[in-house]
């Protein structure tokens, strides 16, 4: 079966396929042999544990060398999808309901439509137990395979191989999509990351997580709506504005004007 057939399209920007704490090279090489039967490039890793570059992943790659070559690796899960605007994070089931759950098609046909006016990529765990809570937090969507329930565990590199077909399938230029590119453009990860960070310490200052031990989940409560309402680059900015303003100390005058009104 010859790979140049089943290519995306030039036009289309494949996902970019981000690898967390992966534990062995060998399935690294195996990742980038399955990305590489379906034209996908863009191999991120956060955190190999064996380090990089990895002759283990070379020798399982079975000639996919132009994706290791190209892969790059990241301190944190944050700095490997700064640059994203639609990101997928994958489990074998449904493990956050309060995010939107795709099957493989349809994530493949909505990070298609996204590709024409941003870039996109697609999270896949370690080996023994897959994404932790957090990091399936800084997803926009989670997509997951119809597996067997009484076996749900997927190796890595089949993960990427199920998510890569979708895609590129997604892609032919004789399929016919079922969603339309978005008219405005999201913002990056980075502009959302620096949004929920500045907002999460003006809420810090007034004492808004309490009591101490539900801040982790009235955290992620935030970060959720935040990333539904799906925000472009200006309203983020404008939002920040709003904050940087409200964090500033009325002037003295302002509140003593506003004393006397409500003494009045």
């Amino acid at each position: 079966m010859p790979v140049s057939e089943h290519a995306p399209s030039p036009s289309i920007i494949a996902p970019a396929i981000i690898l967390v704490e992966p534990q062995m090279g060998e399935n690294i090489g195996m990742v980038a042999r399955a990305m590489a039967n379906f034209g996908l490039v863009d191999l991120r890793l956060v955190k190999p544990r064996d380090g990089w570059p990895n002759e283990r992943a070379r020798a399982t790659a079975s000639r996919a060398d132009h994706v290791l070559d190209a892969a790059r690796v990241f301190e944190t899960l944050r700095e490997a999808i700064g640059d994203l605007s639609l990101v997928y994070a994958t489990t074998a089931r449904p493990r956050d309901s309060f995010k939107p759950v795709r099957g493989p098609e349809e994530a493949a046909e909505r990070l298609v439509a996204h590709s024409a006016i941003g870039r996109t990529g697609v999270l896949f765990g370690r080996e023994k137990y897959g994404l932790e809570n957090e990091e399936v937090g800084l997803a926009d969507e989670i997509v997951t395979f119809p597996v067997n329930p009484q076996f749900a565990s997927l190796n890595i590199a089949q993960a990427v191989l199920l998510v890569s077909y979708a895609f590129t399938n997604a892609a032919r230029p004789d399929h016919r999509p079922r969603f339309e590119a978005p008219v405005t453009t999201r913002a990056d990860k980075a502009d959302l990351f620096h949004l929920f960070e500045h907002l999460e310490a003006a809420l810090d200052r007034r004492n808004y997580f309490f009591p101490p031990h539900k801040r982790e989940a009235l955290v992620q409560n935030l970060r959720t709506m935040l990333t539904k309402a799906e925000f472009s680059e200006q309203e983020v900015r404008s939002l920040r504005g709003v904050i940087r303003s409200l964090e500033r100390p009325v002037p003295d005058d302002e509140a003593q004007a506003r004393k006397d009104e409500d003494h009045s």
